[in-house]
């Protein structure tokens, strides 16, 4: 499987010394691996983004001799490289995961949730989301949708099982899944943050 990172910074401001430093490790191990390095504009923070940053973000890599193999400038079959672009893709793979019943809509409010964590940790328990809306079924899902509630999607989490895996960085990985619970889906349009 050939190496791929990347390097995706947010449009909002200029291109900082942390961010280089990233750009440069990622393009290093991509060349060292015989694999390849993109560069993905992370725009999905409209009010802030702007195109002129994103002009001056690629300037100053190229100007730092960074050469990404595809990007905003440089679009091939992966593409877009913009995030604000990918709606549809994401929009199509939550829907295959929706109905593989990897995911499920989540209706919980902050406030919900704030309130489980701290019941939780009285009780002496790690924090971990309970459940709520897990199972609802049709009904209480469109229930939910007509009083204007939009929904999360949450990873559902196969309980009592044990994940293994090997990090590049850090070596074998061992845990439980029930030390992880059913976590929230990166955002797309459809859900909220």
């Amino acid at each position: 499987m050939q190496t791929v990172t990347r390097f995706a910074p947010s449009p909002t401001g200029d291109l900082h010394l942390g961010n280089a430093r990233t750009a440069l490790f990622n393009e290093l191990l991509a060349r060292h691996c015989g694999g390849r390095f993109l560069l993905r504009i992370e725009d999905t923070d409209a009010q802030r983004s702007a195109e002129a940053h994103t002009r001056g973000l690629i300037a100053d890599l190229q100007w730092l001799g960074l050469a990404w193999d595809a990007g905003p400038d440089r679009e091939d079959a992966h593409g877009p490289y913009r995030q604000s672009e990918r709606a549809a893709i994401y929009a199509a793979d939550f829907a295959a995961l929706e109905k593989r019943a990897v995911v499920y809509p989540c209706y919980c409010s902050a406030l919900e949730l704030e309130v489980s964590r701290r019941t939780q940790l009285a009780a002496g328990r790690p924090p971990r989301y309970a459940g709520i809306c897990r199972d609802l079924s049709a009904a209480e899902r469109a229930s939910r949708h007509a009083r204007g509630l939009i929904p999360t999607l949450r990873f559902r989490v196969p309980a009592g099982e044990r994940i293994e895996f090997v990090d590049f960085v850090h070596g074998p990985q061992s845990f439980l899944s029930d030390d992880i619970g059913d976590f929230v889906a990166p955002a797309h349009d459809s859900c909220r943050t």
